[in-house]
């Protein structure tokens, strides 16, 4: 267990999970690799510029002080059903359920609202892609950013993208062709966002030209920031919106920003999208980033989409094959257009050992020091590895001087630029773990700040609660294990509910603070399907459906989000449809 101040950590949701310091103990979270700050101050409308994740609690009212109105003596009673729990009652009100064999209780309290924005992220190109030993159809040509989801690439053929040396390729072979790369978040509403290319030749005939797609839906809906490279050397800055194949120009003419210009000379086009303001600006990139902005429109005809890349050889362009070389895409600041926003009074607590059963006047004197409580509980120390989440820093212990809180990535990138897993608490802490039968194991340096999904769960229960783990495989049902697979038939606790090995099990008996274990990507099926994905069960969204948090390779660290599939246990997502085992710490 670490020694770091809980009154410290609760400071964080008190105020909402923004970048605040932590007096003694923390600093501010770092902004995201690479990414460069606004060169001009900015006013931070609600949403952009806002902390991507909070937690929030009600105004003071009541259930701040439930431990003042218990009634005494407490009531106990066991529920029907499977599995047994017991309910703790005060007056009539429910103040405490547990569940036979499970250490974890479920505790009223002050209300919480959890909500997840956007995750700032720069995309290198730090990869080779594609990998052409690969099946064609499993061939990825861009492969996934590093925060903004995987990228979708649409062209007269596949192989007109590449990413090679730290460059993002496109390929023009076609005039009048458009090839288009998104981020396959289509969610995105405000946002900053910019990019940096450059053309491998100065056209002839015709134009080329390169675009910055925001609010795109689809090729034939979306607004572009378009750099037009002309025959002469020139370049000119269009800002379009195109609408059902109609092109409409949102300033009055082209911009010339330069002539003379050489091939290979890499520009930068930045848009900030506020509601429906517009504003775009377009530089020489060896050039400091001018201070005002060239466009400044309104518009609201398209809503929230994706971001992205457009290119275009005009008809008539004889100088092809020409190829577009991207080495940057960054998403400074962003929003959804509602952020998942997760609102209950339920707090986690977890016992020292699991109820037996029996209800004795340790139990209820435990049970009366929680309740109204606002220390810290499984749900806050997971929400503190979500985006935007300050760093806290030991005091004490094992992990004396080392980040134990604070927002978390999945794992390093490897030469494909894919996320690599087997990060596990101790890495996250960049130091070696002893476990209680002695096993070892060592820091992996590379995975420092990261938590695979099992590494997440660890981290939460384990480290946080003091759940015994076990450093890989373990049968004996008193530790948690280290993969998702062993976790869900041998993790300590209770098993709520399984798949029976067609239907996703119903899980009427959920409650926030369960295991959720998911047969997503395996490819076995069946009543032998083994789980490979595990997360921790959040509550119900302001949508009615169950939501949860997991670490995951697509938005590179814990999430309740719906990038790269619906954080969701409910309709017809991956994880919904896939949800294998429900389990009770």
């Amino acid at each position: 267990m670490s020694n770091t101040s809980r009154r410290s950590v609760l400071a964080v949701f008190a105020a909402s999970a923004a970048s605040l310091p932590l007096a003694g103990t923390a600093t501010a979270p770092a902004h995201a690799a690479g990414a460069a700050s606004p060169t001009e101050p900015l006013a931070a409308p609600s949403g952009l510029g806002s902390a991507p994740s909070s937690v929030t609690t009600a105004p003071l009212d009541a259930s701040h002080f439930i431990r003042e109105t218990l009634r005494s003596p407490l009531t106990a009673t066991v529920l029907p059903g499977t599995p047994r729990r017991t309910e703790i009652t005060s007056g009539g009100r429910r103040v405490a359920l547990l569940t036979h064999g499970a250490r974890t209780v479920l505790l009223p309290g002050p209300e919480r609202t959890f909500t997840e924005n956007k995750r700032p992220f720069a995309d290198l190109f730090e990869r080779t892609l594609p990998d052409l030993k690969l099946p064609v159809d499993k061939r990825s040509y861009w492969g996934s950013s590093p925060g903004g989801g995987s990228w979708s690439t649409l062209g007269p053929v596949d192989s007109d993208y590449s990413v090679v040396q730290d460059t993002g390729v496109i390929n023009l072979t076609t005039a009048n062709a458009s090839r288009h790369a998104s981020v396959r978040d289509d969610a995105i509403a405000d946002v900053d966002v910019r990019s940096v290319a450059r053309f491998d030749k100065v056209p002839t005939g015709e134009a080329c030209s390169y675009a910055l797609s925001f609010g795109y839906e689809d090729p034939r809906n979306n607004y572009r920031a378009r750099l037009s490279f002309v025959t002469s050397g020139a370049v000119q800055l269009r800002v379009e919106k195109e609408v059902k194949d109609v092109v409409t120009q949102l300033t009055t003419s082209a911009l010339t920003l330069a002539t003379g210009v050489p091939a290979g000379t890499d520009w930068t086009i930045r848009v900030r999208r506020e509601g429906s303001r517009i504003r775009v600006k377009a530089w020489a990139s060896a050039s400091a980033e001018p201070s005002k902005w060239l466009v400044d429109v309104t518009d609201s005809d398209l809503g929230a989409g994706r971001v992205g890349l457009r290119a275009l050889a005009n008809q008539g362009c004889t100088s092809l094959p020409m190829k577009l070389l991207v080495s940057r895409f960054q998403v400074t600041e962003a929003t959804w257009a509602e952020p998942p926003t997760v609102t209950h009074g339920d707090w986690v607590r977890v016992l020292p050992e699991p109820f037996d059963g029996n209800w004795t006047p340790e139990l209820e004197s435990t049970v009366r020091a929680w309740s109204g409580s606002t220390a810290p509980d499984v749900l806050a120390y997971a929400a503190m590895f979500l985006p935007g989440a300050p760093e806290v820093i030991s005091g004490s212990g094992p992990a004396e001087g080392k980040k134990v809180l604070g927002a978390a990535k999945y794992g390093y990138e490897n030469a494909g630029g894919y996320r690599v897993e087997g990060a596990d608490f101790h890495e996250y802490m960049d130091i070696g773990w002893t476990f209680p039968d002695g096993a070892h194991t060592g820091p992996h340096s590379a995975q420092k700040g990261a938590l695979d999904c099992s590494g997440y769960t660890r981290m939460v229960y384990g480290y946080h609660m003091g759940v015994p783990m076990a450093a890989k495989e373990d049968t004996s049902g008193t530790r948690i294990p280290r993969r998702s697979r062993d976790m869900a038939d041998h993790t300590p606790g209770v098993r709520i509910a399984r798949t029976d090995g067609v239907n996703p099990p119903a899980a009427e008996l959920l409650q926030p603070g369960d295991l959720v274990l998911f047969n997503a990507d395996s490819g076995d099926d069946g009543p032998t399907a083994t789980a490979d994905h595990v997360g921790i069960h959040l509550g119900t969204d302001t949508a009615g459906k169950r939501r949860f948090l997991s670490s995951r390779k697509t938005i590179n660290g814990p999430t309740m989000s719906d990038l790269g599939g619906a954080s969701l246990l409910d309709g017809t997502g991956t994880y919904a449809r896939t949800l294998h085992t429900v389990h009770r710490i």
